[in-house]
């Protein structure tokens, strides 16, 4: 496959080099594109070097590229789009720009992969991280009994934010060791000893925007235009890979057992839940992995039909970059049923 990533100068960028070498995925010529300021810079894949190049609005760039992993935010991805696919590319996109577009699937491998098969467009959503961790631990219990209701607090690590944001909350803590007023420019307050109820803008239900993804984008991918579904998003001084206290209220009853054989059968979840012995998934040890590791799972002693569990997985490969790469992977071991 002939292979481009945009934005390969980024956190994401950077992962999706790693992820792909880490997969063995095929790639028989590798494009990497820029900004202005990122090109020109020279990056290792497999033992050779390449250079970044920067991206204009040229459509002879994508010329034979078969995919085209994007994630160079949504301005970027609306503005080159039309670039990106004039050729026939298809453009695997990392950001908000067309994930609730009706012509652009929604896709998680694991919950809704064949979707990745009709892209009118030639673009593919990859969805927000926290919808992304979510929904693959919603699957396992929906498979038992459809999901009517959904609450989630999640526990936003400063990767989420990018690398500026973790190298903020790093430098907020040597601040403060050192007696120095922290610098605070990647989030809306001081991270570091401290938790922010404000991940994203506010809309006017009073929702923030990130909260409202995880309202729209479960709906889409999991085709459950009824579903309901609550957030509260929190960024925490934890630096790599998200948390998620998540509750659903099914159509019947799904027994704690049930939960657990399902979730120990389910692709891409590992069950790690054994309270009595301090097993349960925590960000500082489960940060560059793969997998949503789900545990504390119990039922929910305020609704009859309910559950209530922990999620942890790392928001720059499952959240990000292993999750578009294993859409691209789906594709090519499917594509010719």
């Amino acid at each position: 496959m002939n292979i481009a990533i945009v934005g390969a100068s980024g956190a994401v960028g950077q992962e999706l080099l790693r992820v792909l070498e880490q997969t063995e995925f095929p790639v028989d010529s590798l494009t990497l594109f820029g900004s202005e300021r990122s090109a020109g810079r020279e990056y290792t894949f497999r033992g050779k070097p390449y250079t970044v190049k920067k991206l204009t609005h040229d459509p002879e760039l994508f010329r034979g590229i078969d995919i085209a992993f994007t994630s160079a935010g949504a301005s970027t991805s609306r503005d080159y789009a039309d670039t990106i696919t004039a050729h026939g590319a298809l453009m695997i996109d990392n950001s908000s720009a067309f994930r609730m577009d009706p012509d652009v699937p929604l896709v998680v491998p694991e919950v809704n992969g064949d979707d990745a098969f009709n892209t009118p467009r030639r673009i593919i959503g990859n969805p927000n991280c926290t919808t992304i961790q979510m929904v693959v631990a919603l699957k396992p219990i929906n498979d038992i009994s459809p999901i009517r209701r959904v609450h989630v607090a999640t526990y936003q690590a400063a990767s989420g934010a990018g690398q500026a944001a973790m190298d903020e909350l790093a430098m907020q803590y040597r601040q403060i060791t050192a007696g120095e007023k922290p610098t605070v420019e990647k989030f809306s307050a001081q991270l570091a000893y401290n938790v922010i109820p404000h991940i994203d803008v506010f809309t006017d239900n009073g929702y923030t925007k990130e909260e409202m993804k995880m309202f729209n984008e479960t709906r889409k991918i999991m085709h459950a235009p009824e579903l309901s579904v609550s957030a509260m998003c929190v960024r925490v001084p934890v630096m790599r890979a998200h948390s998620e206290a998540i509750w659903v209220e099914t159509e019947r009853p799904v027994t704690v057992d049930e939960a657990r054989e399902a979730f120990s059968r389910a692709q891409g979840v590992v069950l790690m839940d054994d309270p009595a012995n301090k097993i349960y998934p925590m960000p500082l040890d489960l940060a560059h992995h793969d997998p949503v590791y789900v545990g504390r799972l119990r039922a929910d002693l305020a609704n009859p039909n309910g559950l209530t569990f922990w999620t942890v997985s790392d928001q720059i490969r499952k959240g990000a970059a292993l999750n578009a790469v294993q859409i691209a992977l789906h594709i090519l071991r499917n594509k010719n049923r």
